[in-house]
């Protein structure tokens, strides 16, 4: 499946997750990151996400799509992706 999560958290606790979630997924811009993950990797991913944020304080969005979606980028691509073949 392909993932885009979105997160919100504390600052004390964001270099925190970007690093969590770098081993994970692709780096698209400032909170956010996407990529395509087995169920098992999803499932540590959100167990991760819990583990290090706070129930109170945090927010996290993730979307599951079935498949990598058409993408547009108007203006500055923070992170490029580039294609592997």
């Amino acid at each position: 499946m392909y993932v885009v999560i979105v997160y919100d958290v504390a600052v004390e606790r964001v270099n925190k997750v970007k690093k969590f979630l770098r081993r994970h997924l692709h780096w698209v811009q400032n909170s956010v990151f996407e990529g395509e993950v087995t169920l098992a990797e999803y499932e540590r991913i959100k167990t991760g996400l819990l583990d290090i944020t706070n129930k109170d304080e945090d927010s996290i969005i993730i979307y599951k799509l079935r498949s990598k979606p058409m993408r547009e980028t108007l203006r500055v691509e923070k992170n490029p992706m580039e294609e592997v073949i």
